[in-house]
């Protein structure tokens, strides 16, 4: 085992604005996260995980989710998280469950795949090419429901990569990118920790800690990683976090205070975590 992984989890326009704010704190205790061997980023992780390797200080992304800049339209139906649910939570097999969720998906009469990558575009502005650190972002095969991951080698633009990652499924329709179709990261597992095994140090920033469904929570994967000899840190909201972020991890009013709430757990949080970085 050698080197260390930054995983950064999705959560809708509330979660990833807890997350920056996560992100700005650590960075200004000092804490130098791009120093990762790897970035890891799930649905909104993977596009704040983008941003961050290209070059975008975290102060930056934090200050935007303040102003209210980067807002995301993303009106979700009760019908729509009925849909979602019934198809989630419709078996105890994860696999089935995982499934069920790609075909309600793919017949969910949604809006066009290019609501998904304008909006991941704008979230993007200009940057566009594949950070020269390594970068991995998830997205699930809609046929399938199998994971993926694509990188700079996967033949995926940065912006096709992202758009994958974040299409919510049942919300936004799966986007094609290289004659497949794909949807949220984040759909079976919220962060995907599994996929930093082999990595000495692992600091995790989970906005929602459980997928919906008969899936492993993010806890559940760092014990596993940890049973193995990795070091490993979970961020997670906490309590205060959780009442200032609310239910509704689509509701735009509340990304200024929820990133503020990233921040103020960061700041607490950071001595410990940067003993754990610094190894």
């Amino acid at each position: 085992m050698s080197g260390t992984a930054l995983v950064l989890g999705g959560g809708g326009p509330v979660g990833g604005a807890w997350l920056t704010g996560v992100l700005a704190g650590l960075t200004e205790a000092g804490i130098d996260l791009r120093s990762a061997d790897v970035v890891i980023g799930t649905s909104a992780g993977a596009v704040f995980g983008s941003l961050l390797l290209s070059g975008v200080p975290a102060t930056d992304l934090y200050e935007r989710q303040l102003s209210g800049e980067d807002a995301v339209r993303l009106p979700v139906t009760a019908r729509q998280t009925a849909r979602f649910l019934w198809a989630a939570l419709g078996s105890r097999d994860p696999q089935r469950s995982i499934e069920r969720l790609a075909r309600a998906a793919l017949r969910a009469r949604t809006g066009p795949e290019s609501e998904v990558f304008d909006t991941v575009g704008a979230l993007l502005g200009d940057v566009r090419d594949w950070p020269e650190r390594e970068l991995r972002i998830t997205a699930i095969d809609a046929r399938t429901g199998q994971l993926e991951v694509f990188d700079s080698r996967s033949g995926a633009t940065l912006h096709e990569a992202v758009a994958a990652s974040c299409a919510v499924p049942v919300v936004w329709p799966p986007v094609t990118v290289a004659s497949r179709r794909w949807m949220d990261g984040g759909s079976r597992s919220t962060a995907n920790l599994q996929l930093a095994r082999g990595y000495r140090r692992v600091l995790a920033v989970v906005p929602i800690p459980q997928a919906v469904g008969p899936h492993p929570s993010a806890s559940q994967q760092a014990a596993e990683l940890s049973a193995d000899g990795t070091r490993v840190i979970l961020l997670s909201p906490d309590r205060a976090a959780r009442r200032t972020m609310g239910r509704n991890m689509t509701d735009d009013t509340r990304r200024p205070t929820a990133a503020r709430a990233g921040h103020a757990q960061a700041t607490v949080l950071a001595p410990s975590v940067a003993d754990m970085w610094r190894g």
